[in-house]
């Protein structure tokens, strides 16, 4: 995530076309392997009122973010998914509280998109990949 000089503000460059390619290239074979998964998994959150902005945790180191949802390799995907949403990324500053709604703004159809926070070394940003089409 890209920081503002007031803390924990997103930058409205933070989704940039630069960043969210980086990002996408590297998740993407993987995300195919377990879109399913995290459709359902936005819906169930969705559904039980936990959040209306469901975002899944992506890494390939372990985190203490989220719930593990998949870990590495068990549907072949190499890359860690852990549920999430909007609130624990506040709860955590990680997203700034005046932040909130700038992401609520940005934040896109969870039927449609998936939202990733794609964490790999000391890189992090948010993107929304579309689902596959049935």
């Amino acid at each position: 995530m890209i920081n503002h000089s007031n803390e924990n503000v997103l930058m409205d460059d933070a989704n940039s076309p630069e960043v969210n390619k980086r990002l996408l290239g590297m998740v993407s074979e993987d995300f195919v392997k377990v879109a399913d998964q995290l459709k359902e998994a936005s819906y169930q959150i969705r559904k039980r009122g936990f959040s209306e902005h469901p975002v899944f945790v992506t890494s390939r180191d372990q985190m203490e973010l989220g719930v593990l949802l998949l870990g590495a390799n068990d549907l072949t995907n190499q890359w860690n998914y852990r549920a999430s949403f909007l609130q624990e990324f506040i709860d955590r500053n990680l997203v700034g509280k005046e932040s909130e709604e700038l992401f609520k703004e940005n934040y896109r159809n969870a039927d449609e998109y998936c939202c990733l926070f794609v964490v790999n070394g000391d890189f992090a940003g948010f993107i929304f990949v579309p689902y596959p089409e049935d």
